[in-house]
């Protein structure tokens, strides 16, 4: 029981001349801190799983997640961490005739070394996914400027794009333009309209006066409608286009800037909770090396047998 001394035969040899440093207790410590901070993940990420359901309004929302996983993640590193650091001051190799001041300092040293070597095991074991956070917020917005409005643009050109069209087909098209309404197929005059639409609203987001009347003598030719109508059509549709591209990219920045602030909370809690198990960690230490320091080594008698 602790608190209780404990009495084993003696040690034979002093170690107050040799290394301060126990790398036995230190990899030993280290070992399973690590191998209690995957096991603890491993549930933690099993809890979750069952906490979230696909349905609306059922299950934990993104929120209390987010708060349950930092909590998990703290409540993991002083386990792990604390449990790693006792079993390297408790298994370290005791040191007679030691200032009680210098005995807490390599206590404290080994539960720490202990934690940074089980940290760096647990690390190389989730890189991918902690990179994968902090990396997903940098990249979102470092291309949300040049590649919402590529995307938009080829997405509202991909029915040129499915038949292998290229951005410079749209002043291909202008060259073999013809104002008297020459009468072509439907895909053909698709791909024509899905280009020039592609092509504005890549660029300044203004529908040339070319391009405007072009749309409309397609339309007319297609409809009943007159040349003033069809433009008036081409007027209507093109400005919710633009309007559907310019809500597209708002809803891009937001996104872009919702990811780097979770990127960037994400990592500050990390490193606090990294901070809290080098804390517990060091603690423990001193509790472990205190507990055998309390073991009273005897000294072996000989005894005279009887005559």
């Amino acid at each position: 029981m602790i608190g209780t001394t404990e009495h084993y035969p003696a040690a034979l040899q002093d170690s107050s001349g040799h290394s301060g440093v126990s790398w036995a207790a230190i990899f030993a410590g280290a070992a399973t801190a690590a191998v209690l901070s995957l096991l603890l993940l491993m549930l933690g990420a099993g809890l979750g799983f069952s906490a979230v359901s696909p349905w609306a309004n059922e299950g934990m929302g993104a929120k209390g997640l987010g708060i349950t996983a930092i909590v998990w993640l703290a409540v993991t590193q002083i386990i792990a961490s604390g449990m790693g650091g006792y079993l390297a001051g408790r298994l370290r190799v005791k040191w007679t005739n030691l200032h009680g001041d210098e005995a807490y300092f390599r206590d404290t040293a080994h539960g720490f070394l202990a934690w940074a070597v089980a940290t760096l095991v647990t690390a190389t074991l989730v890189a991918g996914s902690v990179s994968s956070v902090i990396g997903s917020g940098v990249q979102a917005g470092a291309s949300v400027a040049s590649g919402a409005a590529s995307a938009i643009s080829s997405a509202a050109g991909s029915a040129a794009a499915s038949k292998g069209d290229k951005g410079s087909d749209y002043f291909i098209d202008s060259l073999f333009r013809d104002d008297r309404g020459t009468a072509v197929s439907e895909d053909a005059a698709h791909g024509t309209v899905a280009r020039i639409f592609a092509h504005s609203l890549a660029n300044d987001g203004q529908l040339s006066s070319e391009d405007r009347t072009y749309l409309a003598q397609i339309i007319a030719q297609r409809t009943n409608l007159s040349q003033p109508e069809a433009e008036q059509r081409v007027d209507q549709v093109y400005a919710k286009a633009h309007q559907a591209v310019e809500e597209a990219k708002v809803k891009a920045k937001e996104a872009a800037d919702t990811a780097a602030k979770v990127a960037a909370w994400s990592t500050l809690w990390m490193f606090i909770t990294l901070l809290i198990g080098a804390f517990f960690a060091s603690l423990c230490a001193t509790f472990g090396g205190r507990r055998r320091d309390a073991v009273t080594y005897l000294t072996p008698t000989t005894t005279t047998p009887l005559v």
